[in-house]
C-alpha cells in the first residue's frame, strides 16, 4: 500500500477547480466581539469526503451551518453549483450530531419527510424512504420509533434521511460521536460505500483525527479561533486494502501523529 502524503497549503484559495460544487469565498463570522472564522476559501469536488478537523472552538461546525445557509457569515459567501446562498435549500443535507429525529414518527416516515415537504407522492417517497433505509442496515425497523431504536441506529435514520432527499451536498456534523467505538468503526466503513456509491460531495465534522485519515480524500486543518485554514492534508489512502491493514500500515499512522504534532499545543 502506498505511503499517504501530506500536502500543505498557505490557506488562500489552497485549490481551484472546475469541478467544484461548493465555493467558500472569504468567509468570516463574528459573533460580538468574538472572531469566530476569518477568511475562509475553499473549494469542494463531487464525490469526495473533505473533513474540517482542528482544536475545539475553531469554527468547524460554524462553517458547516453557514455552508448549509443555517447561519449566515459576517462576510464572504459560500456559492452552491454556481448559485450564492442565502439560506438552506434542497441541494444541501444536514445530518446533526445529535439526531434531530421527530419522536413522535417512525423511522420510515422520519426518513421519507424530506420528500414529503417537497409534495413527492406517498408511494415513491416510500419507495425511496425504503431504499435508503435499506442501504444504512435498518431493514426490518422501518415502524420503529426513534425511543426504541439505539443511538447508532437512530444516527442510521438521520443519515438515511440526508440520502433519501437526493441533495448533491451531505454536511455531517460528527454523526458517529455519539456511538461506541465497534458501531464507529463501522460506520465509517459504511460511510466509504455510500461516498463511493453516491457520488456526492460530502463535508464531514470530526474531532478524531484517526477518523479523519481514515475516511478523507481530503482534510482541511483549521487554526485556534479565529478559525484559519492552517493545512490542507491529503491522506492518499489506498481503498484496495482492508481496513485492519489501512489502520495498521505505517503511513497511515504517520499521518495520524503528524496531525497530532500540529493540534497537541492546543490541547487542554
Amino acid at each position: 500500500m502506498a505511503n499517504p502524503a501530506l500536502v500543505r497549503s498557505s490557506g488562500i484559495n489552497p485549490i481551484t477547480t472546475s469541478d467544484a460544487v461548493v465555493q467558500v469565498r472569504d468567509i468570516c463570522k463574528n459573533y460580538g466581539d468574538i472572531e469566530a472564522l476569518r477568511g475562509i476559501n475553499l473549494e469542494f469536488e463531487r464525490g469526495k469526503l473533505t473533513t474540517l478537523l482542528g482544536p475545539s472552538g475553531c469554527g468547524k461546525t460554524t462553517l458547516l451551518k453557514i455552508i448549509a445557509g443555517l447561519v449566515p457569515g459576517t462576510s464572504g459567501e459560500i456559492i452552491v453549483n454556481g448559485r450564492v446562498v442565502t439560506g438552506p435549500g434542497p441541494e444541501r443535507a444536514f445530518v446533526f450530531q445529535d439526531f434531530a429525529l421527530m419522536p413522535w414518527a417512525t423511522v420510515l416516515r422520519n426518513v421519507a419527510f424530506g420528500l414529503e415537504l417537497k409534495g413527492m407522492a406517498s408511494a415513491e417517497r416510500t419507495r425511496i424512504a425504503r431504499r435508503y433505509i435499506e442501504q444504512v442496515g435498518l431493514a426490518g425497523f422501518e415502524e420503529k420509533y426513534p425511543h426504541e431504536l439505539s443511538g447508532g441506529m437512530r444516527q442510521r435514520v438521520g443519515i438515511a434521511r440526508a440520502f433519501a432527499v437526493n441533495a448533491d451536498v451531505l454536511l455531517l456534523d460528527e454523526p458517529f460521536s455519539a456511538v461506541d467505538e465497534q458501531n464507529r468503526r463501522k460506520f465509517q466503513e459504511d460511510l466509504l460505500q455510500l461516498v463511493e456509491q453516491e457520488k456526492k460531495t460530502f463535508i464531514f465534522v470530526t474531532h478524531s483525527i484517526e477518523e479523519a485519515v481514515y475516511v478523507s480524500d481530503r482534510i482541511v486543518l483549521l487554526s485556534p479561533r479565529p478559525g484559519r485554514i492552517s493545512q490542507i492534508i491529503d491522506p492518499m489512502i489506498d481503498r484496495s486494502a482492508t481496513p485492519d491493514d489501512i489502520r495498521r500500515d505505517a503511513g497511515y499512522l504517520d499521518v495520524v501523529e503528524e496531525i497530532w504534532q500540529g493540534l497537541r499545543q492546543y490541547a487542554e
